[in-house]
């Protein structure tokens, strides 16, 4: 599997070549190495680690063997973070130019974890504080199982050199300054230790939406994505010849709401063995099928909805004898009152829809294990 190294660096370029010393000590020396950085960054990267003749980073592969082609890094591994009209940044050192490094950042872990084959590296060891926590955000957005976020301990005394970019395979003798008074003095580079630390966190990619991993998108974006609402539920009470949706309410009349609790019974007994009812029509009924189900419309009237009245009087028409006509003209009715009351959104979900052609097909979409009835 290919290895990439995601690093963010300021005006410290050692921080790098530490980085990859310590993972080459693990072996998981990258094939590929980007670094998100500043247009000064970019420039002390340049001038100490891709110098062709004396760049600490060629002396590292030489010193370890490493063959040069093994690894792709060069000037168009680096990038910069710029204002909107392109213009890079010296330095990270206020609220715009944060939020630009933040979206460079975003930019490529997702491009980066977007490759299937692969493992990315995040070093958040480099730069600015905010840089590391920049990185770090984007980490914890799009990271997968496979992927890492790492810092870099180095022992203080030659943290702080600028000669000391990694322990060479031959120790040699190197100048440091006492941290107290400032004091040079020459100590081996066998005596540096530099410790890749892998740091826990908790990526929020497996939550995300397939629409939120087209592109990149702001953390604020996609933190919105998971505050999903409640999914509502149905409920079809004949005791109070109501439907309650996402705590609104809807008196109906005693025959459309006998034609809406038949849909709904047909839909809670089916025996599909379907999870999703999403884009599945095989609840829904043909004309020829509704009118079939006309006792049981007139079951539910008689029953449930008005108990009390003189059913043998009432006219053979209407509920007690339903046509294509009369139903046509219930459901435009009740449907109209759906959408007055819930919404054109909820009507769509909830409301007895037509699909198809020759049949025509009438049903409620919404997901059967979302509709409970009251009897």
């Amino acid at each position: 599997m290919k290895r990439i190294l995601l690093a963010v660096s300021g005006l410290s370029p050692q921080v790098i070549t530490e980085t990859i010393y310590a993972l080459h000590c693990q072996e998981r020396m990258p094939d590929e190495i980007h670094i998100l950085t500043t247009r000064e960054g970019k420039t002390a990267i340049n001038a100490y680690l891709l110098a062709t003749l004396d760049g600490q980073f060629h002396r590292f592969l030489s010193d370890y063997h490493i063959p040069p082609e093994s690894i792709a890094f060069s000037g168009r591994h680096i990038h910069v973070a710029a204002d909107t009209i392109g213009t890079e940044y010296d330095d990270i050192a206020g609220e715009e130019e944060n939020e630009q490094f933040l979206a460079l950042c975003m930019e490529h872990a997702f491009r980066l974890t977007s490759e299937p084959d692969c493992e990315v590296y995040f070093s958040v060891a480099g730069g600015r504080k905010t840089m590391g926590a920049c990185l770090t955000i984007a980490a914890q957005c799009y990271a997968r199982p496979q992927d890492r976020i790492y810092h870099v301990l180095v022992t203080p005394e030659f943290e702080s050199s600028r000669e000391f970019y990694y322990p060479p395979p031959a120790s040699r003798p190197i100048t440091l300054k006492d941290r107290t008074t400032g004091t040079p003095y020459t100590k081996e580079t066998r005596y540096a230790e530099v410790t890749l630390v892998p740091l826990p966190f908790f990526s929020i990619r497996d939550r995300l939406s397939a629409s939120h991993l087209k592109q990149p998108e702001s953390p604020s974006s996609l933190m919105l994505s998971l505050v999903r609402e409640k999914k509502g539920e149905l409920v079809v009470d004949l005791k109070k010849r109501k439907i309650v949706w996402k705590g609104k309410e809807l008196d109906m009349m005693p025959a459309r709401m006998a034609i809406y609790a038949m849909f709904a019974f047909h839909k809670k007994g089916s025996d599909c063995d379907r999870h999703n009812c999403s884009g599945c029509e095989a609840c829904n009924l043909p004309m020829t099928e509704i009118l079939d189900k006309n006792s049981n419309i007139a079951e539910i009237y008689q029953k449930h909805l008005a108990p009390y009245r003189d059913h043998d009087g009432m006219s053979n028409s209407g509920i007690q004898a339903l046509t294509a006509e009369n139903f046509n003209s219930y459901r435009n009715k009740l449907n109209r009152e759906i959408e007055n009351t819930f919404g054109p959104a909820a009507a769509k979900l909830i409301a007895v829809s037509s699909s198809g052609r020759r049949p025509v097909k009438y049903g409620i979409k919404l997901n059967r294990n979302r509709i409970s009835i009251i009897i």
